[in-house]
């Protein structure tokens, strides 16, 4: 498998050592011309990660004063008959932007395997090692990739790879918001002109290698692809994109204190300013949420922080017309147990939760599926995790029939072979 490690280890050594088959500006100036198509033609995807399996139920339910909810208040939205918790005012301010999805099911409640079908959409297969939804929007954009890595996660991703895709549509990871990749600039003792020279020698070299199997799938390709796009980076003039001192136009963020000064808040400031500029997919890691003890205190000190990142990522991306072009979805490895344990937690709970999906061809304002009185069962429309991927690639725009081969050449649709798309949130479905 080639995951984030493996990425920056090609950052790393295209910046030492160069991987360029055309000079730095021809290659340079080639993406940006392609940047604009991008940009016109394609959605972006913001993923909202919340490791350790989130507490859904008391984000996005309204059952209190039910015991079943605990500690937990709702309060009302800026849409008639939507309530979620209180401490999320801001997320309800942008509600009609936003859809909740009430009633998914998805399968494993073991912590790896969860992540692993939560992030791929797909059952674990020990035989295939599915890509994480980010390399699959990746890949989907590959024809019109601009400068910007495609897939980039912020604050640490969640250990789900490129899987068969393979290392170029692996994440490139940022490890705190406001600072570029690391070993993202050209060592000093090196400069452009020698760069140029050792990325020509490399291309020499990895062409024989490729030529020596003809190979789709060849292993020399695949490296320097990765190689080209790491160096890229390297001596892009906008490394700037990553830094949350001004916006791409060089004008102040307006919004950046109202985001929150946490890495969270900032990560999310950071997936708007990189989605803007071409990013096709970008994860932000909001931190652990395995709440099996203290659930009630721990969410009145987290929430504001979740709430002025996600409730400004909205707003600022509606104010900017950015948001018909960017899908936004919380995502974790499952929901958690409806009654509260004796250490006022909650346990682990694949069979019942929610999320929030915002953005690009998604309807908002609405609540999709109903669950009974005390948010323990389903009482209409359930979701299984191929349902809610099917309806993050329609909200994206990709082809209904959009199908991907894995390594054995296989083909499958994206998100499954049995997953349909809610309808009922899909604009003009």
């Amino acid at each position: 498998m080639w995951g984030i490690t493996d990425r920056r280890h090609f950052v790393k050594h295209a910046a030492a050592f160069g991987a360029f088959s055309l000079t730095a500006e021809s290659f340079i100036s080639a993406l940006q011309a392609q940047a604009p198509t991008m940009k016109k033609k394609n959605k972006s995807l913001i993923v909202i990660h919340f490791g350790g399996g989130y507490p859904a139920i008391d984000f996005w339910e309204d059952k209190d004063p039910h015991p079943n909810m605990g500690e937990t208040k709702s309060a009302a939205t800026a849409v008639s008959g939507i309530k979620i918790n209180r401490l999320l005012p801001k997320i309800g301010a942008q509600m009609n932007s936003a859809a909740i999805i009430r009633t998914l099911k998805s399968t494993e409640g073991d912590h790896m395997r969860g992540t692993r079908v939560m992030f791929t959409g797909l059952p674990v297969n020990p035989l295939v090692e599915q890509p994480h939804v980010g390399s699959k929007v990746a890949w989907y954009y590959r024809e019109t990739e601009g400068e910007l890595p495609a897939f980039i996660t912020v604050g640490g991703g969640g250990g789900v790879g490129a899987g068969f895709l393979g290392q170029k549509y692996g994440a490139l990871p940022i490890s705190q918001p406001g600072r570029p990749p690391e070993n993202a600039s050209i060592p000093t003792e090196v400069g452009l002109d020698r760069m140029n020279r050792r990325g020509d020698l490399f291309s020499r070299l990895e062409g024989g290698f490729q030529k020596s199997t003809g190979s789709e799938r060849d292993a020399a390709r695949a490296h320097q692809e990765v190689y080209d796009k790491a160096l890229s980076l390297v001596i892009s003039k906008n490394k700037d994109v990553f830094s949350l001192d001004k916006d791409a136009d060089g004008k102040a963020i307006k919004l950046k204190t109202e985001y929150g000064t946490g890495a969270f808040g900032q990560g999310c400031l950071l997936a708007r300013k990189l989605t803007e500029s071409g990013a096709a997919c970008v994860e932000v890691n909001t931190g652990g949420w395995d709440m099996h003890n203290g659930v009630f205190t721990a969410l009145e000190r987290r929430l504001p922080e979740i709430d002025n990142g996600i409730g400004t990522l909205l707003k600022d991306l509606k104010e900017r017309g950015r948001l018909e072009d960017t899908v936004v979805v919380t995502l974790s490895e499952f929901g958690r147990t409806i009654r509260v344990n004796n250490n006022a937690g909650r346990d682990h709970n694949p069979g019942l939760w929610s999320v929030m999906i915002a953005g690009g061809n998604i309807k908002g304002g609405q609540v999709y599926g109903k669950t009974s009185e005390g948010a323990d069962s389903i009482v209409e429309n359930p979701v299984s995790t191929g349902d809610l991927f099917a309806t993050i690639y329609a909200a994206l725009g990709f082809e209904k029939d959009a199908q991907i081969r894995d390594s054995l050449g296989r083909p499958s649709p994206l998100a499954g072979e049995k997953a349909k798309v809610i309808q009922t949130l899909i604009k003009n479905a």
